[in-house]
């Protein structure tokens, strides 16, 4: 018995953190415009990504995080999304803020 509800516990917190991943899959599809520039990004659903015609992936983590890889770099931003605008939150404190194109 005591197995069983420790098991249905991390099953529901499992379900919890994927339906999160998904939402913000959701989210990130589309076209989005650097605001302090005029660079886009254009994320798909399948995880790749296009930037000033460079490819690359994308993968969004536990924590609201998002790892982007291109050819020129790799780099992990805490994401958060208000509205049409998403924000890139670097663990040194700066913050890019993109815009999605309609």
């Amino acid at each position: 018995m005591h197995k069983t509800i420790i098991f249905s516990v991390v099953l529901l917190a499992v379900l919890f953190a994927l339906g999160g991943c998904d939402n913000s899959r959701k989210q990130i599809v589309g076209r989005w415009k650097v605001e302090s520039g005029e660079t886009v990004w254009e994320f798909s659903s399948n995880g790749t990504l296009l930037t000033d015609g460079t490819p690359g992936r994308y993968t969004l983590g536990d924590n609201n995080r998002i790892k982007i890889q291109t050819s020129a770099a790799t780099f992990v931003y805490q994401l958060e999304f208000q509205g049409d605008r998403m924000i890139w939150k670097d663990p040194n404190g700066s913050k890019l803020e993109l815009s999605k194109i309609k």
